[in-house]
């Protein structure tokens, strides 16, 4: 006979207890969906290209410096070492261009008319057209630089617009010398004094004024000021475009008008050129839309389009990220004993089995 318990409790027989252990609830994976590749993580980084930490990890877990650091600006001069000796073969033909005598076209009294406009000077003075074209964006891309550190974006800046300019002015020039063409004041130019002389039987002009300003009168079309000005500055607001986000469909307006300001300054460049009676309006919109085009082309050669995704740095800029981030998943295997992730996750699961 059993012996009572005290309170009327009765002992519980081992068969009673649950043979069943809990299994502990593993805590639901969390989802690994892959961040997509888009301008944020590569554009609103702020000033996240000033350090390696925001794209690749300020340090090892051994507090070491990281690894993939971005090269420095004479590093990367030395990797397009060709195109800048190509700079300088073209500032060797465009001072050549400006050597040569250009075509003397054929000038008769009865084309007087539109050649007697008044002899003025430059509004825009020539050592003005490479501050205005050349050396104020270089300010914009060297500001920009100090705040976003990106040597890429630096070189290829400056790169692409001396490159714009250059090929735009050895173009300009080497029409100008072709065509010939006069300037609206030709006419004081070959008769400084006013006092005309011409063929008694072609009735062409015989000059008698300076050679050199004679030389320089056939020299209108197209205008040197103002392709200039419109491959610069061009090339700035297709910088800028990219850099703001112009066309990220959000309908800012005050973004364009910040991409405009530039073409408008190459636009009043361009009106001086015609007032100053200088060239005529065919040589100003020739000129304008010749360095447009060639800004264009050379922007595009260095950056992606101000309308892409990946618009605010420049190609090299993410075939650099890619070569790293391709190095980088190479090294891993070695460094894990030449195991693959799906590897040592077998191998991880194989182990809790043998402990359960």
């Amino acid at each position: 006979m059993s012996m009572p318990y005290k309170n009327g409790m009765t002992p519980i027989s081992p068969t009673n207890r649950s043979t069943k252990k809990k299994k502990k609830k593993s805590p639901p994976a969390a989802p690994t969906t892959e961040a997509p590749f888009d301008r944020v993580r590569y554009s609103q980084v702020g000033s996240a290209m000033a350090s390696n930490e925001a794209m690749w990890g300020s340090t090892s877990s051994g507090g070491a410096p990281a690894a993939c650091a971005f090269p420095t600006v004479p590093r990367v001069a030395r990797s397009h070492a060709w195109d800048w000796a190509a700079l300088l073969l073209l500032v060797a033909v465009d001072a050549l261009l400006n050597v040569v005598e250009p075509f003397h076209r054929f000038v008769g009294a009865g084309m007087m008319t539109d050649l007697r406009y008044p002899m003025k000077t430059n509004t825009v003075p020539v050592w003005a057209v490479p501050v205005i074209a050349v050396i104020g964006p270089v300010v914009i891309f060297i500001i920009i630089y100090v705040r976003r550190r990106n040597v890429y974006d630096l070189h290829h800046a400056i790169l692409g617009i001396l490159f714009a300019v250059l090929i735009t002015g050895v173009l300009t020039d080497a029409i100008k010398d072709a065509v010939g063409r006069p300037r609206p004041n030709f006419f004081w130019r070959c008769f400084p004094d006013g006092k005309a002389v011409y063929d008694n039987i072609t009735t062409g002009v015989i000059c008698h004024g300076d050679p050199r300003e004679i030389k320089e009168g056939h020299k209108s079309f197209p205008s040197g000021h103002t392709s200039w000005s419109f491959a610069g500055l061009g090339f700035l607001s297709w910088y800028l475009a990219g850099k703001i986000t112009v066309f990220d469909r959000r309908g800012h307006v005050a973004k364009l008008c910040v991409v405009l300001l530039p073409l408008l300054v190459a636009a009043m460049v361009a009106i001086s050129r015609v007032d100053d009676y200088w060239h005529h309006w065919q040589d100003v919109c020739t000129g304008g839309v010749l360095g447009l085009v060639v800004a264009s082309v050379c922007y595009l050669q260095f950056f992606p389009a101000p309308s892409d995704e990946k618009g605010f740095w420049p190609h090299a800029h993410f075939r650099f990220i890619t070569e790293q981030e391709e190095e980088s998943r190479a090294q891993r295997p070695a460094e894990t004993g030449g195991r693959t992730s799906h590897e040592l996750d077998a191998l991880e699961a194989g182990r809790r089995d043998q402990l359960l």
